[in-house]
């Protein structure tokens, strides 16, 4: 799936469960998306200048005051963060700063709900009425519409959590049934249920097999938050969208949705998530997403990375006679390092170099020797910029193998199978395929939501999908958890990897986006990232 901006269209299947729910990043005949959290990232070559903006976002802040106000600048200890001294975002989407200037380069954002370390006094007020606060670890807030002083404020009371950052799922993911849920603004009384859904509504009345696959699949409910007990209206923050507001919901959601829930709660007899944009959602009106048993292999020895394709496939271990005996069955899709030793006498073809008999049995490094015929083996790469020669870290992306393996320097340490476009090594801009060549990774996002377009019947959204990181215009790498089809192409340009590959290589790239945050940028490349046959 392929992150558009909001001004942009792109095609994809929306596999969920039991409908299929489309997405971004497929064959041109199914649905449009875009992206609705943002700007579309900086193109490369990386521009020789910092990217600037014209004007401050609109949740980030506000213009009442276009200079400096009156009064001597505080003195330098008293701007850094620390001391106990807390800011928090408000808004989805607030920007930080490399300096307290809005024209000046972003770094990354906040999310609704996050509180960071401040200095106890603005180092400014320039185009900020509330002030410009230095935040930890670096950067700039402006205090005004997306951010505020007040840690008690009705949106941090509201959000019940950040995203579990590193794990694959960062929250708990639901995909809507037909007719979609409604979107409650507080936990509803059992007469606005069925004033709204037209639905008697008693203790216990959900499915015992959906609460059993809740149960098995997000575990148990919350503790209900105080804010919600209070019987608070939940807060639409700044840059969530708020299509209609009645007194106990914001209508339905749309027929193809996915949302990424903060917490769940129970409640006159069903479950309700929250979801990351302070919407309250039954349950019993969606399908739960379960994730994917996809991961990759880290490579820790010398070796080549290789993939289980065939179901049923059994392992051969030497017995103390050193004779290879059937043992254990290998999971479909497992990931193994071969040694380069093969039982057949000869060497295992990795390069297919000609004359070359193929291996019957190759080794592993864990012993095992495995059925060369039901694996894809990796093709070890190198970089023609130098990065492994000078120790960096890089992706290679193979298409025709549909592999990413990540580097340090010239070693592998890691391999995965991945989806990419279903155009193949056709032209990006005329098919669904990922486009070729050496770029940097410019933007990353802990999660980000694609919609479709409003203006197709076929609209959809996708809340919070994991791990995106932007290296050329709209491609990505990123998370899916609407699919389990990795190893094959699928889809409509972006690099798909399952939730738990997509967390690894999140925190293994750059740039780095720290703990608080939602979202970090680097205009002039992070990591490089090479996609080839």
């Amino acid at each position: 799936m392929s992150a558009r901006p909001s001004t942009e269209v792109l095609r994809g299947p929306f596999l969920a469960l039991a409908f299929a729910l489309l997405a971004a990043c497929a064959s041109p005949d199914e649905p449009p998306g875009r992206t609705i959290e943002g700007p579309e990232p900086p193109s490369l070559p990386p521009p020789p200048a910092l990217e600037t903006l014209d004007a401050p976002d609109a949740e980030a802040g506000t213009l009442a005051d276009e200079g400096e106000l009156e009064g001597d600048a505080p003195p330098p200890e008293d701007t850094e963060p620390g001391g106990g001294h807390k800011l928090a975002s408000i808004a989805m989407r607030n920007s930080v700063y490399v300096s307290p200037d809005y024209q000046s380069t972003r770094l990354g954002y906040l999310r609704a709900g996050a509180v960071v370390e401040r200095g106890a006094s603005p180092v400014g007020h320039k185009r900020c009425k509330g002030g410009w606060y230095r935040i930890h670890p670096r950067g700039y807030v402006c205090v005004g519409t997306g951010a505020t002083l007040d840690i008690e404020h009705p949106v941090t009371q509201a959000v019940y959590r950040g995203p579990r950052r590193g794990e694959p799922f960062p929250y708990d993911y639901v995909i809507s049934r037909s007719p979609p849920p409604h979107l409650y603004v507080h936990l509803p009384t059992p007469a606005e249920q069925r004033t709204v859904e037209g639905r008697p509504v008693s203790g216990g009345g959900m499915n015992p097999w959906i609460l059993h696959e809740i149960a098995a699949v997000i575990g148990e409910a919350d503790p209900s938050s105080p804010f919600l007990q209070a019987g608070h209206d939940l807060p639409k923050p700044p840059g969530a969208e708020e299509r209609v507001r009645f007194s106990a919901h914001r209508g339905r959601a749309k027929a193809r949705s996915a949302f990424g829930l903060m917490a769940t709660f129970d409640w006159t007899g069903r479950r309700f998530g929250l979801t990351t944009e302070l919407d309250l959602v039954p349950l019993d009106r969606t399908r739960i997403v379960h994730p994917s048993a996809m991961h990759g292999v880290e490579i820790h020895d010398e070796g080549v990375p290789a993939f289980v394709m065939h179901q049923g496939l059994r392992a051969l271990r030497p017995d103390n006679a050193g004779k290879l005996k059937p043992a254990e069955l290998v999971p479909f899709r497992s990931g193994w390092v071969l040694t380069g030793k093969a039982s057949s006498g000869g060497t295992h073809r990795i390069e297919g170099k000609p004359g070359e008999a193929p291996a019957a049995y190759v080794e592993t490094t864990e012993g095992a020797w495995l059925a060369a015929s039901s694996l894809r083996v990796g093709r070890l790469s190198h970089d023609l910029w130098g990065h492994a020669k000078r120790g960096k870290r890089w992706i290679d992306v193979s298409i025709d193998l549909q592999m990413l393996v990540a580097y340090e320097g010239t070693r592998p340490v890691f391999a995965t199978l991945v989806s990419t476009g279903r155009g193949g090594l056709g032209d990006p801009e005329t098919t669904g395929a990922t486009v070729q060549g050496t770029f940097f990774i410019q933007s990353k996002h802990v999660t980000a939501t694609m919609d479709g377009d409003p203006a197709s019947e076929a609209a959809f959204e996708l809340h919070d999908v994991p791990y995106i990181q932007y290296f050329h215009q709209n491609y990505a790498l990123h998370g899916a958890y609407w699919h389990d089809a990795f190893g094959k192409a699928r889809s409509n340009g972006c690099v798909n990897l399952s939730p738990a590959d997509a967390a690894w290589l999140f925190e293994f790239t750059d740039p780095p986006v720290p703990a608080e945050w939602h979202g970090a940028m680097n205009p002039v490349g992070g990591t490089l990232v090479y996609v080839h046959p």
